[in-house]
Parts: C-alpha cells; sequence; structure tokens
C-alpha cells in the first residue's frame, strides 16, 4: 500500500516506510531533506498533539479555547526564551541546528498546508473542537521551554516555609532526605512566613499540561484570571493545593561486551515521564547520506534523542542536577519598579503582550522580568524572581542530542555533550567496538554564595556565575566493573567535590538503583532478555521492609491478624496478581505514612508540607521508633478494612491489578461522549519504587508516571533490537497505531527495532513517497 505526496523544500526523492508497530523509516538523499521529511511525517502522525503542544508553549490557547485558559497562556508566555536568536542556535553544537529546525518546519507546515485541501488529512480532535492547526516558524521550537525538565524551586519554597513555622533540618528530611549529607545554607533575614500564598501558581501553571473541562471552556472573560490554579494531581482550576514533587524519572544501564551472552553491548533505556496519550515520545528511523539513526525523541523536535547510528549507541535519565533558584528582590520603597542591586537599584523590564482570545478582543498582560529571570510573583515589598536554564541559550529540551547524532567514540560522544542544557541527564553510551560510558551532562549553575536549596535575597550576593564546564561534571569511560546503570540515584563518585560544585542535593529515592545493581552485578552473561525482564521488574524494597515491621508487631484485632498473614511470606515482588502487594500499597499510601507523618510532625501547618514524604527518611525513622507496635497495628487494621470496602470481603479476590490500573486519556474525553478515544484500562504491577516504575495516585490508584517507552538495543546486531512505544506511535484515534502497542505494553512486551535495508524492507507494511514539488 503506497500514497504518493509532493513536498516543497525537498531537493529529490524521498520516502517512508511504517511498519508493522508503525514505527517510520525515512530515507532521503540528503541530511536536510531527511529532517524534512521527518517534520511532514511527525505531523502526519502528531498533528493534534503538535498544535496544542505548540500553542501551549507560546501562550496562544485562548484563542482557540476561551477565556479559560489566559491565565496559563499568560504564565508559558513568561518563560519563553527572550534572548539573541544567534546565540540560542550557535548553543546547540557544530552542526547547523538552524537549517535543520527550519527544514523540520517546512516539512510539518507542508503536510499542515495539505490538511487545508485534503480534509481527510486532518485529525478528528480540530473538528470536535472547531479549530484549525497554526503555521509553525523555526524559532517556535526552540523558543518555548516551559515544558523541560528543571528542578527545585518547589522544594526550595517548601523548604523555607517549613523554617518559617518551627520546622529544623530533621523535619524537613522527612520531606526530601539530602545527599551526600549536607546542611543547608540559610540566609540571613530569611523568613518566609509572610510570603504570597499564590507565589508558586504561575510556575505551577506554566508547566502544566493542557486539559479539557466543559467549566473552563465556558469560562468568561470575568472568570478567566480564577482558572490559575493547579491542584495535586497537576489539574489546572478555580482552587488550589500544595502538589507533591514531580515523580519523573527513568532508568539506563549499559552492559560491556564482557558480561554479555552474545560478546556485544547491550544498552537498555526505559525513559519514565507522565503518561500521556498520545505518547510523549515517537520512535523514528532517519536515514541520508552521513545519517542513519533510529529511536525515540520529542515529536516536535527533529533527530533523536535515544536510540543508535549503526555504530553507537545512546540513552538518557535524568540526573538531578538542580537548574534554578528563587531569588528575592527588596523593591525600593517609593518606586516599586526598582529593585535592589548591591547598594544600588535595578529596574525591572516589564513588557506588555497582547494574547488572542477567542470570541473576544486580545487580552494585553504585563510580563515582569529581572536580570535573574522571570517575576513569579511580586507585593509592595518584593518581587520574587526565578533564576533557571531556561533563560539561557541553548537550553530548548532535548535539542542538544544534534550535537551527538554521529558519534563514533566516547570521547567524541563526552564532547559533543557540552551543548546539552535541559533537562540535566546521565547520557549512556556504547559501542560496536565493545566501549561503553557514563557522562552527567547538562547546565549546572556555578552558586558561588550559597547552595541552592533555598531562596536567596536578589541583592547580588548569591547571583550566579556561569555554568560548570562539562569536564567539570562526573563521566566514567570503559568502567572497570564492565557495566553501568542510572536510576536518578545520588551517583556522585567517591570524592567527587560536591560541596564546591553543588550540581545537587535533592535526588530520587535510591530503590531502583540498589535492584538494578543487585541484578546486573549478579550477570556474567546477560542476554537481551534479561534487559527485558529488568525492565519489567516488580521487586520494591520499601514494600518487602513495610511487610516485615508490620508482621513483627502484635496484634490484637481479627483485622490486624488477618492482615499478617497474608503478609507473612511475601517476597516484596508487586505484581499485579498479587494480594498482598495490594495491601501492603493500601497500608503505605492510605494509613501507615498519613499516621507516621502525623506522629512525627506533630504541627498540623508544618505537616501539610511534607506529604508525599520521603520514604527512605520515612522508613529510616520507622524502624529506629521505640514502640511503633500501636501505629502498625492500627494501620494495618485499616488496611485490611480499605481492601475489603475496595476489592470485596474475599482477600482470595484481591489482586494489585485490581486497583493499579493506567488508563490513557485521550486530552479531550473529559469532554464527555463515548469518543473511544481512551485506551486501557490496563492492570499493571510496580509501583514507583520498582525498576517498572508505575507511580500512582494514592486517591484513586490510577497509574501516572513511569516508562511509556521502552527500548534494548543490541549494539552490533541491529536488527535484534526491541522498543515499546505506548499506547502507539500514532495520535490520530482513526490510525490503526494509534492503540495497537497498549497491550503489548501493559503486558511488558516488545515490537522490533528493524535497522538494516533488508529488515525495513521485510518489515514495511505501507509506503508513503514524497517528491519534489514540481517546478522547485
Amino acid at each position: 500500500m503506497s500514497r504518493t505526496f509532493a513536498l516543497p523544500g525537498l531537493t529529490g526523492p524521498a520516502e517512508i516506510r511504517i511498519d508493522a508497530a508503525g514505527l517510520a523509516h525515512i530515507r532521503a538523499g540528503s541530511i536536510l531533506d531527511a529532517y524534512r521529511v521527518q517534520g511532514f511525517n511527525a505531523a502526519r502522525d502528531r498533528l493534534w498533539q503538535l498544535d496544542l503542544w505548540r500553542k501551549r508553549g507560546l501562550g496562544l490557547l485562548a484563542a482557540d479555547f476561551g477565556p479559560g485558559y489566559l491565565a496559563q497562556d499568560r504564565a508559558t508566555r513568561l518563560f519563553l526564551y527572550r534572548g539573541d536568536m544567534a546565540a540560542e542556535w550557535a548553543a546547540y553544537g557544530p552542526q547547523d541546528t538552524q537549517a535543520i529546525v527550519t527544514a523540520f518546519v517546512g516539512g510539518l507546515n507542508a503536510y499542515l498546508a495539505l490538511t487545508e485541501t485534503q480534509s481527510d488529512l486532518l485529525p478528528p480532535e480540530f473538528t470536535r473542537m472547531g479549530t484549525r492547526p497554526a503555521f509553525w516558524a523555526p524559532e517556535d521550537v526552540v523558543r518555548i521551554r516551559s515544558h523541560g525538565l528543571v528542578r527545585n524551586v518547589l522544594s526550595e519554597v517548601a523548604r523555607a516555609k517549613g523554617l518559617s513555622l518551627g520546622g529544623g533540618h530533621e523535619t524537613d528530611e522527612l520531606r526530601k532526605h539530602l545527599s551526600p549529607p549536607h546542611t543547608p545554607f540559610v540566609p540571613d533575614g530569611l523568613d518566609a512566613a509572610d510570603w504570597p500564598d499564590d507565589l508558586l501558581d504561575l510556575f505551577r501553571l506554566a508547566t502544566a499540561q493542557v486539559q479539557f473541562s466543559p467549566e473552563r471552556l465556558r469560562a468568561t472573560r470575568e472568570e478567566a484570571w480564577a482558572w490559575s490554579k493547579v491542584d495535586a494531581h497537576g489539574t489546572v482550576g478555580r482552587t488550589s493545593a500544595p502538589p507533591p514533587e514531580p515523580s519523573e524519572g527513568s532508568n539506563n544501564w549499559v552492559i560491556g561486551p564482557g558480561r554479555t551472552a552474545t560478546g556485544r553491548p547491550i544498552l537498555a533505556s526505559d525513559p519514565h515521564r507522565i503518561y500521556l496519550n498520545p505518547s510523549l515520545r515517537y520512535a523514528v528511523h532517519l536515514t541520508a547520506p552521513g545519517l542513519d539513526v533510529i529511536g525515540a525523541g520529542e515529536p516536535a523536535l527533529p533527530g533523536i534523542s535515544i536510540g543508535h547510528n549503526g555504530h553507537a549507541a545512546f540513552s538518557l535519565t535524568i540526573a538531578p542536577m538542580d537548574q534554578e533558584d528563587l531569588f528575592v528582590c527588596e523593591k525600593h520603597g517609593d518606586d516599586p519598579d526598582l529593585i535592589r542591586d548591591g547598594e544600588g537599584w535595578e529596574r525591572i523590564a516589564r513588557v506588555l503582550e497582547a494574547i488572542p482570545v477567542r470570541g473576544g478582543p486580545d487580552e494585553t498582560v504585563s510580563l515582569a522580568y529581572t536580570r535573574h529571570g522571570p517575576v513569579i510573583a511580586e507585593d509592595a515589598r518584593r518581587a520574587f524572581a526565578l533564576a533557571t536554564v531556561w533563560s539561557a541559550p541553548g537550553s530548548a529540551a532535548y535539542l542538544g542530542s544534534l550535537a551527538y547524532l554521529d558519534a563514533r567514540t566516547p570521547e567524541a560522544f563526552g564532547e559533543a555533550l557540552r551543548y546539552w542544557s535541559a533537562p540535566s541527564v546521565n547520557q549512556l553510551y556504547a559501542d560496536r567496538d565493545g566501549r561503553i560510558a557514563w557522562f552527567m551532562a547538562g547546565k549546572a549553575p556555578r552558586r558561588p554564595g550559597h547552595d541552592g536549596l533555598l531562596p536567596v535575597p536578589g541583592d547580588g550576593r548569591f547571583d550566579w556565575a556561569g555554568f560548570l564546564d562539562a569536564e567539570e561534571l562526573p563521566r566514567a569511560i570503559d568502567p572497570v566493573e564492565g557495566w553501568f546503570a542510572t536510576a536518578n540515584e545520588m551517583n556522585l563518585p567517591p570524592g567527587y567535590p560536591a560541596e564546591d560544585r553543588k550540581i545537587g542535593f535533592e535526588w530520587h529515592e535510591p530503590w531502583r538503583a540498589t535492584r538494578l545493581r543487585a541484578v546486573l552485578g549478579s550477570q556474567d552473561r546477560h542476554a537481551l532478555a534479561d534487559s527485558q525482564a529488568l525492565q519489567a521488574d516488580v521487586v520494591s524494597e520499601p514494600a518487602l521492609r513495610i511487610a516485615r515491621l508490620a508482621c513483627a508487631v502484635p496484634a490484637g484485632s481479627a483485622e490486624a491478624r488477618q492482615a499478617q498473614d497474608l503478609l507473612r511470606g511475601f517476597d516484596g515482588r508487586l505484581t499485579a496478581a498479587s494480594a498482598a502487594a495490594a495491601l501492603v500499597e493500601v497500608l503505605w499510601v492510605r494509613h501507615l505514612r498519613p499516621a507516621l507523618i502525623a506522629a512525627l510532625v506533630p504541627d498540623a501547618a508544618l505537616r501539610r508540607l511534607i506529604p508525599p514524604g520521603d520514604t527512605e527518611s520515612l522508613l529510616t525513622r520507622l524502624e529506629a521508633v521505640d514502640r511503633p507496635a500501636a501505629l502498625l497495628e492500627t494501620a494495618l487494621a485499616a488496611a485490611w478494612t480499605t481492601c475489603g470496602t475496595l476489592m470485596g470481603a474475599e482477600a482470595s479476590a484481591w489482586a494489585w491489578g485490581r486497583l493499579h490500573q493506567a488508563l490513557f486519556a485521550h486530552p479531550l474525553s473529559a469532554l464527555g461522549g463515548d469518543a473511544g478515544w481512551d485506551v486501557g484500562p490496563f492492570p499493571l504491577g510496580g509501583a514507583g519504587a520498582c525498576v517498572m516504575h508505575a507511580e500512582y495516585r494514592t486517591d484513586s490508584f490510577r497509574v501516572t508516571n513511569g516508562a511509556s517507552f521502552r527500548m534494548v538495543v543490541d549494539v552490533g546486531g541491529w536488527d535484534a533490537s526491541v522498543f515499546v512505544n505506548v499506547p502507539g506511535q500514532s495520535g490520530d484515534p482513526r490510525d490503526p497505531h494509534y492503540r495497537d502497542l497498549g497491550e503489548v505494553w501493559a503486558r511488558q512486551g516488545y515490537a522490533p527495532m528493524p535497522y538494516s535495508p533488508e529488515a525495513v524492507a521485510a518489515a514495511t507494511r505501507h509506503v508513503i513517497v514524497l517528491t519534489p514539488e514540481t517546478g522547485a
């Protein structure tokens, strides 16, 4: 089956081969033609997603969806890159990034233009919402920053508020453990007691996903600014709740040839992000003279960031560097547009912008900036400005991957990573020569006067002094162990000058990394199937420790004794079919954890800052408590009762997968009417502490975060590599590849990732032929 289109700007014929899993294999006569076709193909599969991403990022939602989106538009505009564009384009490496992005956008716009005359190409969401996709400028791709992952302003403010309420560092450790051990620097006079309640509203709103509800779409101009709150689950509304810390993460590992069954390296990657429909990731294969890469990237960006180039494979996970700081700027008593700068004063820059609004006139908004960055809140005495790598040239998320797509040695790969800015990552590398490597990459601010753990005065004493050089970040080339794994944990090597360089003290909890080390360290003939099984591993060390503690205390009530009977023999595996897994997770998140936090933090105002809490710190305290029996016994009995309410009286019918499920809901599902666009639900095992990271909401147990994309690469035996992208490669609900990988993913399965011309030809199910536009 084939279809032919003329593509403006194309210099020679090209083709897109779609395989059985919806993976697009693009072949073109030049590198820029390949990127142009990539843009065309991204629009073919993901036009609604791409259009929504652009309008969200540029602050253009209200033009399509009305006044209920005005506040979000203003928030995202605040974080657009507004610096020099020549410096921006140059910051991504020696390749001509501007030409690449321009070609990509040209292809995207060409497909968009086709939808104006060929209505069957337009995804149905536009018809349902009465909107049209908009054409792109190349600058749109790089100026949008507010979707990128940086950190840790939410934690800074929570820590400052905790100190203002009398909580010390020991109490704050219950909220977030610091590693390496470190006492936060507290600037003189820091007191958050009277900071505005809406201090973080703009930041939360700017980083929120786009959601739809009848109420928000009906919002009037007078109601517009009420839609500025983000609740604990990331939903935009008119009321707010303190959101939990984001749980974005990832795993990756690389096994050298001396420890594999094939004698070739193996590289595995399963980046963990919020579950979306369509998926955040998009897999693609780009082939042209001088370019032959396959893997996953973001649908709105050219190239890939995870995959291989036929000689070397690469993958990334988040390395939780601290890439943002809040500066509290003192205002002049007589002129609120002046803020203190040493012994003098500096003027706040205020920018007026007109936001188009559906059904009415434009809305003029004011955006404020200091030399530190955007002003996210202000009152009569202070302006709160956020210093973030988003403001620096070259910080469009993941676009730095263009620099390493042709790397053929660890040294060349490391050199290319000097152009990587955001998000901060652990990059792993493996090549056909048997070499492997790890690099931490990203813009890490130099903080000569503080450690980034608390807001600081914006009077000049604590300003950033540029960024660390790439060589100052940790790395390991050809490690003697013959393998390397990362899982967002504190992995600074022994002797690293953490106190001097201050790249971050807030890392993810150690459970996944500990499990990876235990498994990989015990295998000397690791196979592709072993990596696939490890990506599906559901062992939870916290669950095992909680069950053991619960079984060790005297149980007075019948419910507590029944709970203990079920938990005895529990091996820590949170399988979807396990009743014990359901009980231990309900015990912890619904009963034991809240009771423990209440016991350890009696002050109610301070206690509100702790949840969800740091499991490592909380378990350590629980195990150290002299008399935890009453706490555990009460929580056990309550958990048994809760499970009965949720799953029925017969414990033999309980199963973790009955509660813990993934539903890939279409963004428009909340508007009602069953269009059949949701995918799932799928019963799942695992939890946040497992290698198969499956974070969930505690109110509904619905899975929210995890590995939507998984990949295992046979380095050198490329055609044996596999991937999965949930719920499917396409974002068009009419396309068979919209949902076809959902069940494959849910049973921890994979699809082939063919690479050689022969394998691609054998896997092809559909061909799209592209020709230069007549007369071009």
